[in-house]
């Protein structure tokens, strides 16, 4: 396996929670009572990797991989997305950052006064179940102090030291608004060769030559060629400003805590900030394969009309184009579908077929990211393992990344790169595949793999029976919400949530007696 530094994050999810409201049993209930689908989720996902994720029904898995794609509005955190340039989407919250950029600071400064504060209770109380609770509140204060603190120097990085952020603010609100106009700029040259393509096409129906074809699109070039001018002058003058900005850091790069900041500075997008319009831009880049294949497919549509259709509202081909078809058929013999499937619809098609038409509907974006959500749990074992190497080829032959949650333990095995196990919400445990299988560390873990069956007479290891039922995720056990499941369970695993943190190298868990600590 590649060294961690070698790979690139593609994305990069911190503090991660979700959150559903529970209704009021009466207008008298004073407490509002909240589903913690997901509580506290940080994790990496690297470029071209397969990420499996494991563990109970209920555990908030699929929850996960729909908060990453912003289907539910994430509660809290940050789901930073390395797969676009800021620059490209220009996206508004950036705007409200930079213009506010005196008053988020002053902001951080009162939450670093709080967790300062927090600390300092935490101190000076004894051990104890006090000390405990403090520790809780101290958390809090130091997430929500670091977020600030990565929301502000994400986007001026060493800049940040500068007694004054006005100047700051003010030549990077007029790089923002020059990557605005680029943005336009770029979308006005796609609409209009989307258009020319599409035109083309009926021209060429029509019997036309090619040189009255050409005629015809001259309007076309000609505008797209006005955009292309227009362009070249945006970008120069972006470059212009990014000498002005270099500039500005060069007076600063010599403070001492210049570097410190300035190693936080990078291009990603944090999804969770995203209005509506803007995370639709992305959609195409981070799709999904559902679990039942059925009922994810319009059962009005034929498989050729569910695949273009992704195709056409992402502008991706104008309606009209003849090239769309020879697509749609090319990126189906991709999948494993017969051309003459086309024109079929989604009742007339197996569980095996049907899955490989969500599959093609997804590729044919070309994605960078996709969920599969327990993809293969409604094929029998004969079509999974087809569907299984299907999704293994295509990410060898387009370099995607999957989120690949499953129960099927020898599945996620076979398809992961690196596993992660959750249970009521968190991630207890994450590593590389063959680490986390040979050295579980969390006792959860260690139940889990021991529920492998297994054909070999002469494995005498026996199955760690979980005593009692998963919590309810809406009050959660306090400290590890595992202890009440736990058989090495002591008195600070009830009081005190364990940290998740870097055990061995790679290997992440969190719990206060791990196991196979020793090498």
């Amino acid at each position: 396996m590649a060294n961690k530094n070698d790979k690139k994050v593609l994305i990069r999810i911190q503090n991660l929670k979700q959150y559903f409201p529970v209704k009021k049993a009466s207008f008298r209930d004073k407490e509002q009572l909240f589903v913690r689908a997901n509580d506290d989720i940080s994790l990496e996902i690297y470029e071209g990797e397969t990420l499996g994720l494991v563990g109970e029904s209920g555990c908030g898995k699929s929850t996960l991989g729909r908060t990453l794609l912003q289907l539910y509005n994430q509660t809290d955190g940050r789901t930073m997305y390395y797969g676009c340039d800021i620059d490209e989407l220009a996206p508004e919250y950036v705007f409200n950052t930079l213009d506010n950029l005196v008053s988020e600071r002053r902001k951080l400064t009162d939450l670093q006064k709080k967790e300062a504060e927090a600390l300092k209770v935490f101190e000076s109380l004894p051990e104890g179940d006090e000390q405990y609770h403090a520790l809780d509140k101290l958390r809090e204060a130091e997430k929500q102090a670091r977020k600030a603190y990565l929301d502000i120097t994400q986007l001026i990085g060493g800049l940040f030291v500068a007694d004054d952020l006005a100047p700051v603010s003010k030549i990077l609100l007029k790089e923002y608004n020059t990557s605005i106009e680029a943005r336009k700029l770029r979308n006005k040259i796609n609409d209009e060769q989307i258009k020319m393509e599409g035109e083309k096409s009926v021209l060429a129906e029509k019997g036309k030559s090619e040189s009255e074809i050409n005629n015809e699109v001259q309007k076309y070039l000609s505008n797209i060629k006005n955009h292309e001018n227009e362009l070249a002058k945006v970008e120069k003058e972006m470059e212009a400003i990014q000498v002005d900005i270099e500039k500005l850091r060069a007076k600063y790069s010599d403070h001492p805590d210049f570097a410190k900041n300035d190693k936080y500075r990078d291009k990603g997008i944090d999804l969770a900030r995203l209005k509506i319009e803007e995370m639709r831009y992305l959609r195409k880049d981070m799709q999904l394969i559902f679990q039942d294949p059925y009922s994810s497919l319009n059962p009005r549509l034929t498989v050729g009309q569910i695949i273009s259709e992704g195709l056409y509202s992402h502008k991706i081909f104008a309606k009209t184009d003849k090239k769309v078809q020879d697509y749609i058929l090319q990126t189906m013999e991709d999948c494993g579908l017969a051309p003459y499937f086309v024109h079929r619809y989604p009742h007339q098609f197996s569980g095996g077929q049907r899955q490989r038409i969500g599959i093609a509907r997804s590729v044919a974006l070309k994605p960078k990211f996709i969920v599969c959500d327990e993809a293969v749990s409604a094929l029998d074992v004969s079509i999974q393992s087809q569907i299984i190497n299907l999704l293994l080829d295509l990410k060898e032959k387009e370099n995607l990344t999957y989120m690949f949650i499953s129960h099927d333990l020898s599945v996620i095995k076979y398809i992961s790169d690196r596993v992660g196990v959750m249970y009521l919400g968190n991630i207890v445990e994450l590593s590389t595949t063959e680490e986390i299988y040979a050295h579980p560390m969390h006792p959860y873990t260690e139940a889990l793999f021991s529920a492998i069956p297994t054909t070999d007479v002469d494995d005498k290891k026996k199955a760690v029976i979980l005593e009692g039922d998963i919590p309810s995720p809406i009050k959660p056990p306090s400290g590890c919400k595992f202890h009440t499941r736990c058989r090495y369970a002591t008195d600070i695993c009830k009081k005190v949530a364990p940290t998740f943190e870097e055990a061995r190298p790679g290997h992440f868990v969190a719990c206060h007696h791990k196991l196979n600590t020793a090498d």
